[in-house]
């Protein structure tokens, strides 16, 4: 059998942040490799950023985007939609159904069940991207949520996952994966491995993510006061972003009487706000690979960041300079430094960006998760070396532990 055009779905809660990022990536580069794809979000989410970016990807798409009530927790109603988006996924007529977030996974794997149960070869793929791996296993929340994983791998054909520490994650929290599963570092495109020089008027710090308190932007308000606080530096900054908790965080700051220093600007394209910053801060509490730790070190801009998740991973021999993720002492004090050794900064984002391009590639990222659709659809085929891929990754906590010691895991 060799392969041939695909069909391929990509479904989603939320069409905002990292990882819709990642699959209109994903999406456009494998509609480049000549498949046929669509997209299926949630209705209500997301700004007017949002819509502008689903606005331009949608007439590149084969398939479209369609958008449909979508809520983050399960309730009653995904029901009525479930049924409205199973009409729509089977009028598609799909060869594979990829699910992206604890809700997409949900929907693509029961979908491309009753389409199996009729007769039609769908492929289910799914790639938690964080989402329910974030929970406590020893909450009432993450026992349900880790049981419910454990029953729908049943339905699955494919795991992706973005870094070595969400393998290690799903491994120890839901099981060792019993069907083919492969490790997949998001990807950037070449031209964003070029330089992004602050402007003249740059603030000193910026925050730049989703506004939740997962992505950590109260501690990252509460650095910035105690920056003055502790150490007499009075730092200007930017919060870059949206979320329905940013009243919480506009009060914090007039609080904290940092009103006259700390700007909320909104939500903007990553490499548009890099400029108006000397040093950027992810002071997330939880994440799985972000994107905009990737992009920050790409564009070579001075970047401080937790100890979370897959961010390890970026920054390799770097890693030792990572914080401690919810201690806002540490990183006030990483901040400390940052604000009156800006030269040593820059020369640690020059050391970062030099391996960047080889592993965090987009044509990689879709080469990679393109050929475990075809392999778990019985396809052999060739990579670009001429070697046949394999099916499954077998990554666990030493790959991390490795990859933490400055060494990357394995990926084969």
């Amino acid at each position: 059998m060799t392969a041939a055009p695909l069909r391929i779905v990509h479904i989603v809660r939320a069409p905002i942040g990292g990882i819709f990022r990642h699959i209109s990536d994903l999406a456009l580069a494998q509609t480049r490799a000549g498949h046929q794809v669509g997209v299926i979000c949630d209705a209500s989410t997301g700004g007017a950023f949002e819509a502008e970016a689903i606005a331009r990807l949608a007439p590149q798409l084969a398939l479209g985007i369609a958008r449909f009530p979508m809520r983050r927790h399960v309730t009653p109603a995904d029901i009525g939609a479930a049924l409205s988006l199973f009409r729509h996924v089977r009028d598609l007529k799909p060869d594979v159904l990829h699910g992206h977030g604890a809700k997409g996974g949900v929907f693509a794997r029961s979908i491309g069940t009753l389409l199996r149960l009729r007769g039609r070869k769908v492929t289910r793929i799914y790639c938690p991207h964080g989402g329910s791996l974030h929970y406590d296993p020893q909450r009432i929340e993450g026992r349900i949520y880790f049981a419910l994983e454990r029953l729908q791998e049943r339905f699955t054909d494919g795991l992706v996952f973005v870094s070595d520490y969400e393998y290690s994650a799903y491994e120890s929290k839901v099981a060792q994966p019993k069907v083919a599963a492969r490790v997949v570092y998001n990807g950037l495109a070449p031209e964003e491995f070029s330089e992004v020089p602050p402007q003249a008027d740059a603030a000193d710090f910026m925050f730049i993510g989703m506004l939740r308190d997962l992505k950590g932007p109260d501690l990252f308000i509460q650095a910035l006061a105690r920056l003055e606080s502790t150490y007499g530096m009075t730092a200007r900054a930017h919060i870059v972003g949206e979320g329905e908790d940013r009243p919480r965080y506009e009060a914090m700051v007039r609080k904290l009487g940092l009103a006259e220093r700390v700007d909320f600007l909104g939500a903007m394209p990553a490499r548009k706000a890099f400029r108006q910053a000397r040093c950027v801060v992810v002071p997330s509490r939880a994440e799985a690979m972000p994107y905009i730790v990737l992009e920050t070190v790409a564009a070579k801009v001075p970047l401080i960041a937790t100890r979370v998740g897959g961010i390890p991973e970026i920054f390799g021999r770097y890693a030792d300079k990572l914080v401690t993720p919810g201690n806002v002492d540490e990183l006030a004090a990483a901040m400390a430094a940052a604000f009156s050794d800006a030269d040593a900064m820059r020369r640690r984002a020059e050391g970062q960006r030099k391996c960047l391009s080889e592993t965090f590639n987009v044509e990689l990222m879709n080469d990679r998760i393109t050929s475990l659709y075809l392999e778990t659809r019985g396809v052999k085929r060739q990579d670009k070396a001429g070697r046949s891929p394999e099916t499954s990754t077998l990554v666990s906590a030493s790959a991390l532990a490795n990859r933490e010691a400055g060494s990357p895991g394995r990926h084969e």
